[in-house]
């Protein structure tokens, strides 16, 4: 263990230490800034007849919202998406690195104490400084030390950059559950996209089925003398027209079978495994009650943008703190000796105390510069997070917008599906009787295919809206602490 060593002096007088910064402080100017960019406060505020609904209000989604979907196997989807993701896998990893970059800038904060220990064999010089009888000779130089070092945070430089890196972890936070909601949305869009595969294929058999009746029809009146092979062969276009449409629908089957294996972290061959799904929408159309206000936190990409601003006006208090003198408190204390016998002697003590204040003078613009980029970077993240939340309301209320009109365009297509089907069947009745001619026949088949294929691209329609306010909405995401940023985080008097 050291000695105890008695401080020497009292150092400085509090107001001689005070005088000098004051002095130092008023020789350093940043110079005229530019007015920072102030966060929209409107657009949310004026977008409330957009975002209503004339459904009874809902809850906000879940985080598990595509469980309303009531199928165990996208269930298992999602979360082996979740878990083998290599997009979250990503966002997570920034994390860790932006909650190390926090770390660092803590540092800052606390006292800084280390430990040397030197030995060294050194010749001393005949012709230098030294004197006789070191001089010319050989001599062990040993040192051993205790520093102890801390930065007094006067203008409240280091407290900015730890502000500062808070922001990019909650940004890069924000930044993972839009990775996870970005991941859980790709592969409900392609469930239902087989889903909807499925669908059509199941019209194609039908159109098959009721082109092979058509051609056995043909054949009868044929035999009948009733009908020439003119009409007979124009029959049987049809039946390899829609067999070639079932081999398109089971291959577009089979690559989004692939494409789910891929987002749900598979390989190819798990693919095959995938069975037709059996969803069924249990969620009520409507929208929140608190729409459009609470919607700014809970889209995680708008809150990791917010945050995104809360760093850069925190960058900005540590350029601006750079323009003021550094305060550094030391201590040191050790022994010092030539010679191994002298070392823990107590005329080898040393030590050291005092402050060290420090304050470019001349850096050829170079805080101006920094000062500036940093303003720079404030305003341009305040017009990303600007341009989100427009983006935001307008996606949010396209998706109302949609919805409202699927409903009246729901009607009409099954109107004209019941008018096709119809036609359809008086049109094959007059046929049968001999009151029509083949043509017609294959004019109402046509229509009642149409429309078939017209109501089961709004039932997929219906889904895709679903997913997509959900997604719209945040995904069941809320912010975990209610933020507050300020339009202008520094003084523009001082500037």
């Amino acid at each position: 263990m050291l000695p105890s060593i008695p401080v020497p002096g009292r150092g400085l007088p509090r107001l001689a230490a005070g005088a000098a910064i004051l002095f130092l402080t008023g020789c350093v100017s940043v110079g005229p800034q530019p007015v920072p960019a102030s966060l929209n406060p409107d657009a949310a505020a004026n977008s409330t007849r957009a975002l209503s609904s004339r459904a009874a209000p809902v809850a906000w989604p879940a985080q598990d919202w595509w469980r309303a979907y009531g199928d165990p196997q996208l269930d298992r989807l999602v979360e082996r998406a979740g878990a083998a993701s290599p997009t979250i896998a990503a966002a997570l990893a920034r994390v860790r690195q932006a909650a190390a970059l926090e770390g660092l800038a803590a540092a800052a904060l606390s006292p800084q104490a280390g430990a040397t220990a030197r030995a060294a064999r050194q010749l001393y010089s005949e012709n230098s400084s030294v004197p006789k009888p070191l001089a010319g000779s050989w001599q062990w130089a040993n040192d051993l030390g205790v520093n102890l070092g801390y930065e007094v945070d006067f203008w409240g430089k280091n407290a900015a950059a730890v502000a500062a890196a808070v922001g990019r972890v909650n940004a890069r936070q924000a930044e993972a559950q839009a990775a996870r909601l970005a991941v859980s949305s790709a592969v409900v869009q392609a469930y239902l996209q087989l889903d909807y595969l499925y669908a059509q294929r199941d019209l194609a058999e039908q159109e098959l089925h009721q082109r092979t009746r058509i051609v056995d029809l043909v054949r009868q009146r044929v035999a009948a003398q009733l009908d020439s092979q003119a009409e007979l062969k124009q029959a049987e276009i049809g039946v390899p027209a829609a067999r070639g449409q079932i081999a398109a629908l089971d291959e577009a089957l089979a690559l989004t079978r692939g494409q789910l294996a891929a987002l749900s972290g598979q390989g190819q061959d798990a693919g095959e495994a995938i069975v037709r799904p059996r969803v069924a929408l249990a969620r009520p159309p409507g929208v929140p009650a608190d729409l459009p206000a609470a919607l700014l936190g809970r889209r995680p990409e708008l809150v990791a943008l917010r945050w995104q601003v809360e760093a850069a006006s925190g960058e900005i208090d540590v350029a601006r703190a750079q323009f003021y003198p550094t305060v550094n408190l030391s201590v040191s204390a050790g022994l010092a000796s030539l010679g191994f016998d002298r070392l823990v002697q107590g005329g080898s003590r040393t030590f050291a105390a005092g402050p060290l204040v420090t304050l470019p003078l001349l850096d050829g613009g170079r805080l101006r510069s920094n000062l500036a980029a940093r303003s720079a970077e404030y305003d341009l993240a305040v017009a990303q997070y600007n341009g989100a939340v427009l983006e935001a309301l307008r996606d949010v209320a396209a998706q109302l917008t949609s919805l409202r009109w699927l409903t009246e365009r729901v009607r009409e297509q099954d109107a004209a599906l019941a008018a096709a089907e119809e036609a359809y069947a008086l049109a094959e009745q007059r046929y049968r009787a001999g009151l029509g001619n083949f043509v017609q026949v294959l004019i109402a088949e046509t229509q009642v295919v149409a429309q078939r294929r017209g109501q089961a691209d709004l039932a997929a329609r219906a889904y895709a809206l679903d997913v997509n306010l959900v997604r719209a909405l945040g995904g069941g995401y809320r912010a975990a602490v209610n933020q507050v940023f300020s339009e202008q985080r520094y003084d523009q008097s001082n500037h």
